[in-house]
């Protein structure tokens, strides 16, 4: 933890405050929650944001477009879930080992889309998602088709079966946390540089010697290492998989909490989960009362817009704009001069005692 991001002393103690602030959040959070049903969504936001950081270190600092992310995520999801239930393996095993195979299939992905550039490669990668989707539907033997893969196994931890969903929010949130640091040690390394210096500009950055193609390989093997994680998670958690979770709609999601949150932000990824987990909650229950015959699309249509909305008057996404208006308003001045008036009125409510002569000295 030595390179948290942030440039500079200063940034690091940012780092570390939040870090801290994050884990004390996420620690007393379902103290205040009594419903089940909340505590099941912070799970899933909690998947999510590991995938959104994932495609956060891809789009936002190697600059390479990804409509296909959702394939990754399938990808671990099913590697989990036919390891377990059709060759017995170890839940942990198998997500390791999902987690190498997907990494592998955008190594070799990879060598051949990087080739592509700009639109072309957004849909050299809808099109490689749109093939994974194919196969884990038509694939029957192995995935089950259409109708999915039931009987996975939960996670187990040293012979304890991580049963309830409060044991598994905490198990997920760590696994947040630690790739929160992964990503902001990443960012603030010679290879983030690296990246950074390719999403401005790939000629310049290779005329400095910069191996362009190596570095976003390493980017998008990196991304789907993080998203296969994240799908064995939700293998595991659901106890079944089906294709649809990890269709375009998907992936379109996936872009969202990335833009959400600000592409180029790590510190972005959870808030950005969290807000359009929340959206899609709400859309689910007011796109039936506007429209009759409201479905998925509907959906879709509303991301876009959003996602349009945000990439024209937000571009650094929601959490940059957020901060900046604080800093704008003067925020933190605000808190202190709170803080100054309350520790005045404190002294007004308990005054201090004098001391009385001769007390605490030596006779």
């Amino acid at each position: 933890m030595s390179r948290l991001i942030a440039y500079g002393p200063g940034g690091q103690r940012r780092n570390l405050v939040g870090l801290g602030a994050l884990t004390l959040f996420v620690a007393t959070l379902p103290l205040w929650l009594n419903s089940p049903y909340a505590l099941s969504t912070l799970i899933l936001i909690g998947i999510y944001t590991i995938v959104t950081l994932g495609l956060s270190l891809l789009m936002g600092y190697a600059g390479q477009i990804s409509l296909g992310q959702a394939a990754f995520f399938g990808l671990g999801a099913y590697g989990s879930a036919v390891l377990t239930v059709q060759a017995g393996w170890s839940p942990w095993l198998a997500l390791i080992a999902s987690a190498l195979g997907t990494g592998l299939i955008a190594y070799l992905i990879g060598i051949p889309i990087f080739r592509l550039r700009g639109h072309y490669l957004a849909m050299g990668t809808l099109a490689f998602g749109v093939i994974v989707h194919i196969v884990l539907n038509e694939w029957k033997v192995v995935t089950g088709g259409p109708t999915g893969l039931p009987g996975i196994p939960r996670l187990t931890v040293g012979g304890l079966v991580l049963k309830g969903d409060l044991v598994y929010y905490y198990l997920v949130w760590l696994l947040v946390l630690v790739a929160l640091v992964i990503a902001l040690n990443i960012v603030n390394s010679r290879f983030g540089r690296a990246l950074r210096a390719i999403r401005d500009s790939e000629l310049a950055a290779e005329s400095l010697g910069v191996e362009a193609t190596r570095c976003k390989l390493q980017a998008m093997v990196t991304s789907a290492l993080y998203a296969s994680v994240a799908g064995s998670l939700y293998a595991h958690y659901m106890i079944f998989v089906s294709p649809s979770a990890f269709d375009f709609d998907t992936s379109v999601r996936l872009v969202l909490m990335a833009a959400v949150g600000g592409l180029a932000s790590i510190w972005g990824a959870p808030f950005g989960a969290a807000a359009v987990m929340l959206l899609s909650l709400v859309l689910r229950e007011i796109i039936p009362l506007l429209t009759p015959r409201g479905s998925g699309e509907q959906q879709i249509l509303a991301y876009g817009v959003l996602l349009v909305t945000i990439m024209i008057f937000m571009p650094e996404g929601l959490t940059v704009a957020a901060v900046r208006a604080w800093q704008r308003a003067g925020g933190m001045r605000l808190v202190v001069g709170v803080l100054v008036r309350l520790q005045v009125s404190l002294r007004g409510v308990w005054p201090r005692r004098r001391r009385r002569k001769g007390v605490g000295r030596g006779r």
